[in-house]
């Protein structure tokens, strides 16, 4: 980066500068945040990035996985990764999130001790790089904590600058009686150092110690650690668990100001970077909280449809799409410049927080219910008065389809094709974890092995395995990749399938049908893509989606012709239709 910087970046960043560190001196703060994510002979951009919608387009796709998601105990992993992505999401999938690919002592990952360093047991970053040069990469800043094992907390612990003021600290006797949690465990850790006991902080567990960005020199430590992955290929990221990085004693310490300037700071530094940087914000929780970090087109560029897996789950479990149509129908169209990822399944479970002030408590439970008939687990959070409320349902998307209410039934293949169809069809870009593009069982004996509920959709295929029923035309596997390639396939061609096209509810259909139009942003290509939910046939009549008379319509999916006027439109049990007049 030259000597000179923008005035209007300076301005900027010295603005935010002073609202989250109100104490340091702005200037000289600024000038050490920027030269963090701009060490000399970094180049960087003249003009900060306009607000637009052409960072993505129909074409984007992705996966998540985690780096061994794919073993065979002779070869890396992530090598392993990028040979089955090579040869069976090529034109399929343009995106990969590797989930975090650095050393770790728990939670599969996101406990990291050494922030630079990739995990010798998956590669190392010239890995890294080669999938980032033929996807696009997306990659987890693990922003709220660090592993009770890192050389920071041992730094910490030991009373060595910087890192002795790493580390959020509180007293058993402050009221935290507001925080809100997303785990039952005490809040609190007492931990030896050389001042004396000292109680950290621990959101999610005791071995992921609380960070203190109240010290602005943490910040500065995740810039570096942001252009590092910048350097080697990322270009989404991932700012996980963002929502709990600033804590104040005595208020629920979740989506503080100051959290909300941090982000803003770190889309100003992605708007001006060379590389192109989306910032993605991982924000489990009820929606009207998750959609505050797109802030005015200036914070997120994308966020987790969070509140879409638990209602696609309710209305596939329950045959009526009702409580999704409504949702659907008052949410916002994303702002210019912003997208939703969507998706159903990830490497954690199905969030129930989301879904809050939408599912009633009789449906919630009725959910519940069927997921535990179907093998899954549920994990709980703790309330602020003592109690316990459901934070997550563990359970393999696939499992989760097995039946309805009544119990499983044959149509466990289809009900699962039509929630994905679902999801890929809506506003915004679809992500696919890999163990629903693999339709995976339930990992039994992983969730016996570790004792944790999440293991049981974090199953590792030994590869040679994976090939081979990949290639038997008959298996699970076969069926569930290659239909869902196909339907990635057509939806990547249609212009009104853009993450940004014009979006409605279709309300007046019957509600075992869920139905959106979706018009290009050129406003020449319609679809109408009508999805059935339910066990039934169903016959819908085309003047009840005012198909336009003189238009050619067709099904993408079925390549059948539609005619505006003319017989009925019947949908088999989970069958779904994309209408459009520009196939």
């Amino acid at each position: 980066m030259g000597s000179e910087t923008s005035s209007a970046f300076q301005h900027r960043l010295k603005a935010l500068v002073r609202q989250i560190y109100p104490e340091h001196d702005s200037k000289i703060l600024a000038k050490g945040l920027t030269e963090a994510f701009w060490p000399e002979g970094t180049e960087r951009r003249k003009r900060g990035r306009v607000p637009g919608n052409r960072q993505w387009s129909e074409r984007d796709a992705m996966m998540i996985t985690y780096g061994n998601s794919i073993v065979d105990g002779r070869y890396k992993p992530l090598d392993l990764l990028r040979d089955f992505m090579e040869n069976h999401l090529t034109g399929v999938l343009n995106g990969v999130h590797i989930l975090p690919f650095f050393p770790y002592t728990s939670d599969d990952g996101f406990a990291v001790t050494d922030y630079r360093a990739v995990n010798p047991i998956l590669g190392d970053w010239a890995d890294i790089q080669r999938i980032g040069s033929e996807f696009l990469l997306m990659s987890d800043l693990v922003l709220n904590h660090v592993s009770s094992s890192s050389a920071w907390f041992n730094d910490y612990r030991q009373g060595h600058p910087p890192y002795d003021k790493f580390f959020f600290e509180a007293s058993p006797e402050d009221d935290l009686s507001d925080v809100v949690r997303p785990r039952t465990h005490p809040l609190l850790r007492e931990v030896k150092t050389s001042r004396g006991p000292k109680h950290v902080w621990c959101t999610f567990s005791h071995d992921q110690v609380d960070l203190d960005f109240r010290n602005p020199e943490v910040l500065m430590e995740f810039l570096r650690v942001m252009r590092l992955h910048i350097d080697n290929g990322v270009r989404i990221v991932r700012l996980d668990a963002v929502a709990f990085i600033w804590k104040e004693i005595g208020t629920k310490s979740i989506h503080m100001p100051q959290t909300h300037a941090i982000v803003r700071m770190m889309r100003l530094f992605a708007d001006w970077a060379s590389e192109p940087v989306i910032l993605l914000t991982e924000t489990n929780v009820p929606n009207r909280e998750n959609l505050s970090y797109f802030g005015n087109r200036n914070e997120a560029h994308a966020v987790y449809n969070f509140s879409l897996p638990p209602l696609i789950l309710h209305a596939m479990l329950s045959g009526t799409a009702e409580y999704l149509i409504r949702w659907q129908g008052a949410m916002p169209p994303a702002q210019l410049g912003c997208a939703y990822l969507n998706f159903t399944a990830s490497h954690d479970g199905i969030g129930m927080r989301p879904a809050e002030g939408i599912l009633s408590p009789d449906d919630t439970s009725a959910v519940i219910d069927a997921v535990r008939q179907f093998g899954g687990k549920v994990s709980m959070r703790a309330l602020p008065d003592g109690g316990e409320s459901p934070y997550e349902l563990n359970i393999t998307w696939f499992s989760a389809m097995a039946g309805t209410f009544a119990g499983p039934d044959e149509h466990q293949i289809t009900r699962f094709l039509a929630s994905q169809t679902m999801m890929m069809a809506l506003e915004g870009i679809p992500a696919f974890y890999i163990h629903s593009l693999l339709g995976c069982r339930n990992d039994v004996e992983g969730v016996e092995k570790s004792g944790q509920n999440r293991a049981i959709n974090r199953h590792r295929w030994e590869y040679t395995e994976l090939q081979d029923r990949l290639a038997d035309p008959t298996s699970e596997q076969h069926i569930i990749l290659e239909e869902l390639s196909r339907r990635i396939r057509i939806r990547r061609r249609q212009r009104g399938f853009h993450p940004n096209a014009t979006q409605f509810t279709l309300q007046q259909l019957d509600d075992r049908l869920f139905g959106i139009w979706r018009q290009s942003l050129d406003r020449d290509q319609s679809i109408f893509a009508i999805h059935n939910v339910s066990a039934d046939a169903i016959t819908i009549d085309p003047l009840e989606i005012n198909l336009i008379d003189g238009e050619a319509w067709v099904d993408l999916l079925s390549g059948e012709e539609i005619l505006p006027e003319g017989k009925m439109i019947p949908f088999a049990p989970y069958q779904c239709r994309w209408i459009t007049n520009r196939g």
